[in-house]
């Protein structure tokens, strides 16, 4: 049986740092993205994104996009399709495809929709982070169809060492 997880919880509670820690460990060739919180000084002002099989970078959302307002941030499209979408879709040829985040920003996007059920419908293990409350389609999908942990500060730390073990153990098998 594939392997299939998804992390939810609050913001902030480290659901993005858990799944870079624990996709590290596994020892796998893994592709997809990464959102990474752009600060300034202590104040988070966007996010980015990151293609972990290139290492390409462009920016998820910040306070000056001109695409969908989601609170304060504007989405900014292109980015999201060409360096989010295209890093789920190029994956495919990993051992490990990691999405996140699965959330109203990225589901803005109809190409990034598509690459994360395409990558779902593949046979490839998958290490999701899911937004805590979205009711999208794409995120009931996840929730039946993955098996879902919740993330807390208390044991964010457990979690990404557990995930690590059954991902580094389905590559022996």
């Amino acid at each position: 049986m594939v392997l299939r997880i998804a992390v939810t919880g609050p913001p902030g509670v480290g659901k993005s740092t858990l799944v870079a820690k624990a996709a590290e460990a596994s020892r796998l060739k893994v592709g997809g993205v990464l959102a990474l919180e752009r600060r300034y000084k202590d104040r988070r002002i966007g996010f980015e994104l990151l293609d972990l099989c290139s290492g390409a970078m462009g920016i998820l959302a910040d306070e000056t996009g001109s695409g969908p307002q989601l609170g304060k941030y504007r989405v900014h499209p292109e980015e999201l399709d060409g360096v989010g979408a295209g890093a789920i879709e190029a994956a495919l040829k990993c051992d490990l495809i990691v999405v996140d985040e699965v959330g109203p920003m990225e589901l803005t996007s109809h190409r990034f929709v598509s690459a994360v059920e395409m990558a779902i419908a593949s046979s490839k293990p998958m290490l999701v982070v899911l937004h805590e409350w979205s009711n999208h389609r794409l995120a009931k999908k996840i929730r039946s169809t993955f098996k879902v942990l919740a993330v807390t500060r208390e044991n964010r730390e457990a979690l990404a060492e557990e995930i690590a073990a059954a991902l580094s153990a389905k590559k022996g098998s």
